[in-house]
């Protein structure tokens, strides 16, 4: 190798040390979300590569490792902006992803799991959040979660972990008061009611119990109707051992979105309300004695709404609480328990 050559090999391994070391300097500094830090070096490694020899021939070669030291130190930025919570989810558990600094001049980010890609919302300055429900009738597992921002994609993966579900024998017979035999006016409405997405968000902070009796059914508890195991069912929601006609209140703000009637046809879930909490978070009230809200309304946490009772599909009085994120029943337990933002 000639002297001249050594020379130049020189320069590019000069080249080389100073990009890397100075891209992760500026990546390192306290700002990591900012691009303007991100590539705040450029004006020093300029004048690097002036005090270096042949330093026009060694242009292409710095544009190469720039590149290439862009594509692989920056590639972790968006893992260290997205939060996943809760850390060990369980079957019916939320799933939260917020990502924080999204460009406001990109397009608005974007999570997917298991090909169903989920509405995310503003929950801040530059900071969005999407909610992601997992059933009791799913396989426990990892989950793969594509996260995509200011034209970036990462791959990430949860656990949800594994849960045991009881399992009940009920009967119960038909009469004037409702039964197992749904209408199809009542399921139509109901299903319409479950797939709300607005873009509105009425709550904040947790949940509060909807009433103040004691919880007789959790959720996820398989059932035997009259017999008959129940294969795609799994209880949606919450109840509670009220005595009939005690009070029913909202657990947050919202906006009622669905009231029917056991004379309407409601004959499975009997008298019931639906609260639009927003962005994709809904609530059912089921076999209810009174209705004490019209569609439209807007109502505030711990806001009477109506009055325990054993209409519909009921085998005494009791309040059946349902909770929903885009379109799936969850536990509404750590939504008591925790601010869900």
């Amino acid at each position: 190798m000639s002297i001249w050559q050594r020379k130049i090999l020189d320069g590019k391994l000069r080249v080389l040390r100073s990009t890397i070391s100075l891209f992760r300097r500026s990546t390192n500094s306290p700002n990591k979300s900012s691009r303007v830090n991100m590539f705040s070096f450029v004006p020093e490694l300029k004048n690097k590569i002036k005090r270096i020899p042949f330093a026009f021939s060694l242009l292409p070669s710095a544009l190469f490792i720039l590149t290439t030291a862009i594509l692989f130190l920056a590639a972790p930025a968006i893992a260290q902006r997205v939060q996943l919570s809760p850390a060990n989810p369980r079957l019916g558990d939320t799933i939260s992803v917020v990502i924080q600094d999204a460009s406001k001049q990109e397009a608005k980010p974007t999570v997917t799991m298991n090909n169903t890609t989920y509405p995310m919302f503003p929950i801040g300055a530059s900071t969005y959040r999407a909610f992601l429900p997992t059933t009791p009738l799913e396989r426990a597992g990892v989950r793969k979660i594509q996260v995509q921002v200011d034209g970036q994609v990462e791959n990430l993966s949860v656990n949800v972990g594994d849960r045991t579900f009881p399992v009940q024998r009920i009967r119960i017979v038909s009469s004037s008061s409702g039964g197992l035999e749904p209408t199809q006016h009542e399921l139509d409405r109901v299903a319409a009611f479950r797939q709300l997405v607005t873009p509105e968000k009425y709550w904040n902070g947790p949940f509060i119990p909807p009433s103040r009796a004691r919880r007789s059914t959790g959720y996820g508890v398989r059932r035997y109707y009259n017999g008959v195991f129940a294969k795609d069912y799994y209880h949606r929601g919450l109840d509670f051992a009220g005595a009939q006609g005690s009070p029913v209140v909202a657990p947050a703000p919202g906006k009622v979105a669905l009231v029917g009637k056991l004379a309407e046809g409601f004959r499975l879930h009997g008298n019931i309300i639906g609260i639009d909490h927003g962005q994709g978070v809904t609530s059912v009230f089921l076999h209810l004695s009174r209705i004490n809200v019209q569609e439209g309304d807007l109502v505030q946490s711990g806001q009477v709404i109506g009055a325990v009772g054993s209409t519909g599909a009921a085998t005494g009085p009791h309040l059946h609480w349902g909770l929903y994120v885009n379109g799936k029943s969850i536990d509404p337990a750590p939504w008591l328990a925790q601010t869900m933002e």
